[in-house]
């Protein structure tokens, strides 16, 4: 598995990266060597251990969801430089 006949060349063309010959034969290497840990780590016998998402457990913490003083319609527009009809008035940036 530590060669995986993966093409850095050829995946940076798909990219359209333009990489240097010496930047593909890096690359390249920099990634055999990330096959050859793969392979090292498939060696690791890991039946005995529970599948799982996490490596610590996780715990969602959620405050209760109370109302508060906000914004009026009013307040929100208050410093607005343009605005009408009770909305923000901005300049067009798709034409």
């Amino acid at each position: 598995m530590a060669d995986q006949g993966f093409d850095v060349a050829y995946v940076a063309k798909l990219a359209r990266l333009c990489l240097s010959e010496e930047e593909a034969r890096l690359f390249q290497a920099q990634l055999a060597d990330v096959f050859a840990h793969v392979d090292k780590l498939r060696e690791v016998d890991v039946s005995g251990v529970e599948a799982a998402a996490h490596v610590v457990p996780l715990f969602n913490v959620y405050r209760e969801d109370e109302t508060r003083p906000w914004f009026t319609p009013e307040g929100a527009l208050e410093n607005a430089p343009r605005q009408a009809n009770g909305l923000f008035i901005v300049p067009k940036v798709v034409e």
